[in-house]
């Protein structure tokens, strides 16, 4: 029976592909920073929960090593954990910037070098990203989290060629709009106080974007996307998932010019935005 451990399985995308993998005969090491608040999981019998906090160089080693002892080894590793600041990128401060970085990229990051020695020893392995089509193009007020699934994107395409010599695969799912906690408890909306410029902007295109992901399917298509990843021996590296859209939108994101391809982000997510007149001597 192979073995997978995933990041990030309290809620979303994470729980439902632990509960995918465990009904589909793998063994699943769910791992999240506060395992003693989780009931669903605990009833599956060959899911186990370990502390794992993606920031904690200790906590990840510790996990990796009760996992390989409870379950005999590990086949693949799936790194969900990850949040989203949103909003102006003026009003976030280094804190957040921090955060968003720390979690969705170093975060990866930390966790893929900690499986990497045991993963290159047995010639084997596959690390499995939970990026975002947010990696291939952007939405406004999105421009941080944008920011660290471009990074994910472009770090894992490059570590493919290193790490396919030692048969260890690196795929990216890229889901589009999912309906999960995403829009709410996972998000962090950007604040500065006194600044309010952008307050406008910020309500209409994050409303326009959360419409989007109240009509978007559930968690559940992205698990079996990460599924299929896992069991696919190829070097295929990115697999998108969502509705019918989502491709789509990728599709016209490379056939047409960048230009073109703005309005039409712009006429979805800016509908119902009228930009402030400018003052007398501003210029555009």
């Amino acid at each position: 029976m192979k073995t997978v451990l995933i990041t990030g399985t309290s809620s979303g995308i994470g729980k439902a592909t632990a509960r995918y993998f465990a009904e589909n005969g793998w063994n699943v090491a769910a791992t999240m920073r506060t395992p003693a608040k989780e009931t669903e999981l605990t009833k599956l019998p060959n899911v186990k929960l370990f502390r794992l906090d993606v920031m904690d160089a200790d906590s990840i080693r510790q996990a990796i090593a009760d996992a390989r002892a409870a379950f005999g080894g590990i086949d693949a590793i799936v790194n969900n954990a990850g949040y989203g600041a949103v909003g102006a990128f003026e009003a976030a401060t280094p804190e957040q910037v921090q955060r968003q970085f720390d979690t969705n990229v170093f975060g990866v990051m930390n966790v893929i070098r900690e499986i990497l020695p045991y993963f290159r020893e047995k010639r084997d392995g596959t690390i499995i990203n939970v990026t975002s089509m947010g990696g291939l193009i952007t939405f406004p007020s999105y421009s941080i989290y944008h920011g660290t699934k471009w990074a994910v994107e472009g770090f894992a395409e490059a570590l493919s060629f290193e790490l396919r010599p030692f048969n260890i695969r690196v795929k990216n799912v890229e889901p589009g709009a999912i309906k999960t906690d995403f829009y709410d408890r996972s998000q962090d909306v950007l604040k500065k106080d006194g600044l309010t410029a952008y307050d406008e902007y910020v309500r209409v295109t994050l409303a326009n974007t959360q419409k989007e992901g109240e009509n978007a399917p559930g968690p559940e298509v992205v698990a079996k996307t990460i599924f299929k990843a896992a069991n696919d021996r190829s070097f295929r590296l990115r697999y998108v998932t969502g509705n019918s859209q989502t491709g789509a939108l990728l599709t016209v994101r490379r056939l047409i010019p960048l230009s073109w391809f703005h309005n039409i982000v712009r006429g979805v997510v800016e509908k119902g935005y009228k930009a402030p007149a400018m003052s007398v001597g501003q210029g555009a």
